[in-house]
């Protein structure tokens, strides 16, 4: 197998994993913001998790341009969410 057919399995790998267990957990998360909730600290372990796992797979999507759309929507999210967060702490 190639090396670039290996790093797409990995990269769907990902993204699977992503689908099923950090998206569905950050529509919640985003639903509470939005509702005026804070976070509590397994939401922000996760968040950080989720920030760590994005680190490490960077160089691999830097290699993978068909994917840079779909990563900068899930940082959208992201910074979506943690700015509301914080926002709502403020208040």
């Amino acid at each position: 197998m190639k090396e670039s057919e290996e790093e797409l399995g990995v990269i769907y790998t990902l993204i699977e994993r992503f689908e099923k267990q950090r998206l569905p957990r950050l529509r919640e998360l985003k639903k509470r913001v939005d509702r005026g909730e804070v976070l509590g600290e397994s939401d922000l372990r996760f968040m950080y998790q989720v920030t760590l796992d994005a680190q490490r797979s960077k160089r691999l999507i830097d290699r993978h341009p068909e994917w840079h759309k779909f990563c900068s929507e899930v940082i959208h999210l992201y910074e979506e969410i943690a700015v509301k967060a914080l926002d709502n702490e403020k208040e």
